[in-house]
């Protein structure tokens, strides 16, 4: 009887061996899945094209602790807007290659600051009425990294913007 425990207690240590072999070769596949573009943390790459975009364009481009980047090229004698002020503002939208995604009339649009992505929403409060210049917005301050209305994720925004009003 004794032989007979003893093979059936290592048929048993066998069987929870390989089921943790098993186990752990499933856990490291999955961890080693490819990354979808959908997974993919653009913050790096925004930050290196950002910057190789100021530099081929000799802008004076300020870098603010979110990694927005704006450049004031006029900078306004009005009323500066704070992140909940409702204003009016005229852009054009386009990405680092110049191909234009969106734009508004020179009589611009009116909006919330809190209604609106984050790279707005604190790049406009860098400039007063009257100001203009420039926002280059990483993927993460924009629409992130998943295609949203024709702009592909992972995208830098380029906003050339003149701040008409602060309502």
């Amino acid at each position: 009887m004794g032989i007979l425990l003893y093979l059936a207690l290592k048929k048993i240590i066998i069987m929870k061996i390989t089921l943790f072999a098993m186990a752990l070769v499933l856990f490291i596949s999955c961890d080693t899945e490819k990354k979808t573009e959908e997974d993919i943390d653009y913050v790096a790459k925004n930050e290196a094209d950002i910057q190789a975009y100021v530099e081929e364009n000799n802008l004076t481009a300020v870098r603010s602790n979110s990694g927005l980047y704006y450049v004031i090229e006029e900078e306004g004698t009005g009323t500066q807007a704070e992140a909940n002020s409702n204003v009016t503002v005229a852009y054009k939208g386009y990405f680092l290659n110049g191909s234009v995604f969106d734009q508004s009339d020179a009589e611009g649009i009116t909006f919330g600051l809190n209604q609106v992505i984050a790279g707005w929403t604190e790049g406009i409060t860098y400039f007063k009425e009257g100001g203009s210049g420039i926002l280059l917005v990483p993927a993460h301050l924009g629409y992130g990294s998943r295609d949203y209305s024709g702009i592909p994720g992972g995208s830098v925004l380029i906003f050339e913007v003149s701040l008409i009003s602060v309502n």
